[in-house]
């Protein structure tokens, strides 16, 4: 195993970095035994899962999927063209460490106020440079902003204040070039969840990872996306996962909150995965608004099978 392992290189909303290892104790055995060679992830987001994957098993086709156009051209540019978004990347590094710390904050909104009005002028269904510095200025926000959160205003205009670090790692070009390396051969594609059924088959690894189930009327899980992820539409997302478990023998797993935290006579999991399996998993997140609302607190791991080891159980 590489001494350097490539990571996220966008702070996500719902970012699994910290729930790898649990993860890795649900894998498939046929994902453990080298049997599964093809990876489908119907929402990508910060990507942790996957550069983990990709880095520690034998995986040959690999489909990524993320309604967030944004994100999908941001992976598309680093796909392509890592150097010249490091160089640019660089310029904005060294512009923001010459200034002063009010001067940074105006270059930051002034950063900002272009990336929003780049959305009216960029295709993002077609390559070209403007890529480039689009890319650029989305890592750089999410590297300077206020706790590395992507937020969209109702009309889809970047709005998270400035974030006032003193020395945000702004350019990592190891990793860019590392995760570059790792997307040269994979399908990456902007579009709904939905999309993704066209490319499982039986030999398929399919993880989910929605945007949450809210857990209370304050929860932060309910700022993963600018689309709304409603109640119906968690319902439907369960349904797909059931027809996928029907018609193929691809092994599926779902992450998605769990609600027992606050209300344990909530059985919305229990009711709509009853079919499949249910366990938890130790995470810490933000359960309300109040910084006193951050600790441990479980999530749900939903999947299609058994393991070896859980059947000796």
């Amino acid at each position: 195993m590489p001494s350097f392992r490539a990571k996220p290189f966008l702070k996500w909303a719902g970012g699994k970095r910290q729930l790898l290892k649990q993860i890795h104790l649900h894998l498939p055995d046929e994902l453990l035994q080298g049997k599964i060679k093809r990876y489908i992830e119907p929402f990508l987001g910060g990507g942790a899962v996957f550069l983990d994957l990709i880095q520690s098993h034998s995986i040959e086709e690999v489909y990524l999927f993320d309604i967030n156009q944004e994100l999908i051209l941001a992976y598309k540019t680093i796909q392509r063209e890592p150097t010249q978004l490091i160089n640019f990347l660089t310029k904005l590094k060294d512009e923001y460490y010459s200034k002063s710390d009010e001067g940074r904050k105006d270059y930051f909104y002034a950063i900002r106020e272009t990336y929003n009005k780049q959305r009216h002028i960029i295709d993002p269904y077609s390559f070209s440079e403007n890529w480039i510095g689009r890319t650029a200025y989305m890592i750089f926000l999410n590297k300077t902003c206020y706790n590395g959160l992507y937020r969209v205003n109702s009309s889809g205009g970047f709005n998270v204040p400035f974030g006032r670090y003193k020395k945000p790692k702004i350019v990592d070009a190891e990793n860019l070039l590392a995760v570059s390396k790792l997307l040269t051969d994979v399908e990456i594609y902007a579009g709904e969840y939905q999309y993704c059924e066209i490319f499982v088959n039986n030999n398929s690894f399919v993880y989910f990872d929605p945007p949450y189930r809210p857990i209370s009327t304050t929860s932060s899980f309910t700022s993963y996306s600018k689309d709304k992820f409603s109640e119906q539409n968690q319902i439907e997302l369960a349904e797909f996962f059931s027809r996928l478990n029907r018609k193929t023998d691809a092994k599926l797993m779902l992450s998605n909150s769990d609600p027992k935290n606050v209300d344990p006579t909530d059985t919305f999991f229990e009711t709509h995965y009853s079919t499949h399996n249910i366990d938890k998993v130790f995470a810490t997140r933000m359960i309300n608004s109040k910084a006193a609302g951050r600790g441990k607190i479980t999530e749900l791991l939903i999947t299609n099978y058994s393991r070896e080891n859980d059947d000796k159980k």
